[in-house]
């Protein structure tokens, strides 16, 4: 981005500052109350337990139900690309392989959770977040600070959870839709839903095939295909006991750039059951039995690979309610397992380990101050073990602001590629967990239909696992981020306005570098306004420059890029919808590539740019 686009940038943050100060707090009404209730969501992921935003202590961002059927996106990254403190890179549109940084750490450093459910590959320790289809899931909420001391390793940069949706009381819900659009994309999707006889259920498929676009200039269209299904289930019993199960599954094709056809076929799948009763008035016992799949079958011209990694978790979880203070208190075991991975014939020295985990966290309500102390204890059989802790203090200034401060520990496991990757000189079993501090201030102002949360915070990661000289593993590096978030929101007569600013400073503290693929600003608007049986709405994403490389010698320009979105609700239960995405049609890229040449033995780079104008449009039927 030129000066002239920093300087806006700027800006736009200083009146999003503004304009929620100079909010005056207004007395109810019946919609602002409904506003309230949006405004201010229960979130569960950030304290293991439920909480209002403002009292949940943390940066927490939540997309609801409302928000993912206004921009009905095509992936989950396109809902998290520019909210505050994530940044998203990509290798392409439909499916390609995507990164997913929260306050500038690594995808690896922060964790995946579907309905609780932990999701990733073990060998890269990342998330597969490109393949996971909008459709089965109602709501998101992204947590960003360390919570290791709830959700274990990598949970340095935060935690983002999907919630799929489960059955409500009356009549049996029928959903399904149908669409298309550019690059010769069809999606399709199903489901109903509904609760009898203290039974709820929910049942749902989907389907989206694309021809895809160009990944690289002058490039051959990448396709992708993803099936998707869904069950969810849940029965309580007399006395309150609840026993319940969820199935998800989606399965699917991507093509890739590799100097020649190539193409992955892949599953990801979280299955579990669980058991929770009320053993007292003030005492609720769950435990949870689960598996997450993530496997890849790659093909290529020069080679091929075969990843299968499951992980197997039994969860013993308890909830102790004491007048306004609660307590969370458990254990966990987990496995992660490489099953028949396999890498060009070649197997990994270790093929699976397993940790055990104690957790504790006191939730106290000290009127107007709150405290939130946790602390977990981890022994992985691989690299052995690791306590973490966090502490974090509300205060109620007025009715309608809250401040608060924390301080948490967290920790970067070493992945199976780190530790045992089967080449010559390319793992090391010796190394160490990367471990991080984070210290965090910030204020939030609740209104009757406006909120705002400005936060500043500084992490600091030891241990930083890097490639030497040699490009084999090694603990030498230490990173130091440190950064700011303003997120602000409205829902007022008609209008929806989401916004989030974030500037990030991700910095080798050994070179002075900015951490790679890392931009350190970005922005986003969204707005949406309703007009009788019409909605209309827009996005606004921008971002600076960011570099490819460690050694900050390939620069990628930023970029801002505007979607459109339309709605009709043109019968009872009927409707249609129609997005554009990039609609100035913009090229842009947020990672690049290298090509070797033969004969000069040289890397030639290319970026991975993204699609142009696209356009789709959707039937729907259904509430």
């Amino acid at each position: 981005m030129t000066t002239r686009d920093h300087t806006a940038l700027g800006l736009t943050a200083l009146g999003l500052a503004a304009l929620p100060l100079a909010i005056h707090a207004q007395p109810s009404t019946d919609d602002q109350a409904s506003a309230t209730v949006e405004l201010n969501p229960m979130v569960v992921t950030a304290a293991l337990a439920p909480r209002t935003a403002d009292q949940s202590l943390s940066s927490v961002t939540v997309i609801d139900e409302p928000a993912l059927r206004r921009q009905d996106p095509s992936s989950i990254t396109e809902v998290l690309r520019g909210q505050a403190g994530v940044d998203v890179t990509t290798q392409g549109n439909f499916g390609k392989q995507s990164s997913v940084f929260i306050r500038g750490t690594g995808s690896n450093a922060n964790v995946l959770m579907i309905d609780g459910i932990r999701l990733r590959s073990a060998t890269t320790g990342a998330a597969s977040w490109e393949f996971l289809n909008p459709r089965m899931f109602e709501r998101a909420e992204l947590v960003r600070g360390p919570r290791g001391s709830l959700f274990g390793a990598d949970a340095v940069g935060g935690v983002i959870q999907l919630f799929t949706p489960e059955g409500q009381e009356g009549d049996p819900q029928p959903r399904f839709s149908v669409g298309g659009g550019s690059f010769e994309t069809q999606r399709y999707s199903a489901s109903l839903s509904g609760a009898e006889g203290g039974t709820r259920y929910h049942f749902a498929a989907s389907r989206f095939d694309t021809e895809g676009a160009p990944v690289r200039r002058d490039g051959d269209d990448k396709g992708y295909d993803n099936t998707a299904g869904l069950v969810r289930l849940s029965h309580t019993l007399v006395g309150g006991s609840e026993v319940g199960m969820l199935a998800l599954r989606g399965r699917g094709s991507t093509e890739f750039d590799a100097s020649g056809p190539a193409e992955d076929d892949f599953v990801q799948q979280v299955a579990a059951v669980y058991a929770e009763t009320p053993v007292t008035d003030t005492w609720t016992s769950r435990v949870t039995l689960s598996e997450a799949r993530d496997e890849r079958d790659s093909l290529a011209p020069t080679y091929s690979s075969l990843f299968e990694t499951r992980t197997r978790t039994a969860e013993w979880k308890n909830t102790l309610a004491m007048g306004r203070h609660e307590v969370v208190f458990g254990a966990e075991y987990s496995e992660d397992d490489l099953g028949d991975s396999q890498t060009s014939g070649l197997a990994f020295d270790e093929e699976s380990r397993d940790n055990l985990a104690v957790f504790a966290q006191g939730l106290l309500d000290f009127q107007p101050l709150t405290t939130q102390l946790s602390l977990r204890h981890d022994d992985n059989q691989a690299f052995g073990e690791e306590l973490t802790g966090s502490l974090a203090l509300g205060y109620e200034l007025d009715e309608y602001h809250v401040a608060r401060a924390s301080y948490g520990t967290a920790f970067r496991a070493p992945t199976f590629n780190e530790l045992y990757f089967p080449f010559v000189g390319s793992s090391n079993p010796d190394l160490d967990a990367e471990s991080s501090e984070t210290f965090e201030l910030g204020i939030r102002g609740q209104y009757d239909a406006w909120f705002w949360d400005l936060v500043a915070y500084q992490t600091e990661v030891d241990e930083l696992i890097a490639l030497d000289a040699s490009f084999r593993p090694v603990n030498v590096d230490e990173a130091r981020i440190h950064g700011a978030e303003l997120s602000a929101g409205a829902e007022l007569h008609g209008w929806t306005l989401a916004a989030a600013f974030t500037y990030t400073d991700p910095k080798d503290r050994d070179t002075g570098n900015q951490l790679a693929r890392r931009a350190t600003q970005s922005l986003r608007l969204d707005l949406d306004r309703e007009l009788g049986d019409w909605s209309l709405g827009a996005s606004w994403m921008a971002q600076n420059h960011r570099y490819n490389d460690s050694a900050n010698q390939q620069r990628l320009p930023g970029y801002g890029i505007v979607d459109l979105r339309a709605g009709w609700d043109f019968a009872p239960m009927w409707s249609a919808r129609l997005t554009v995405d990039n609609l100035l049609d913009k090229e842009y890229a947020t990672a690049r590539g290298s090509d070797f040449d033969p004969v000069t033995f040289e890397a030639i780079p290319f970026d991975y740019i993204n699609a142009g104008r696209a356009a789709f449009v959707s039937v729907h039927f259904g509430r």
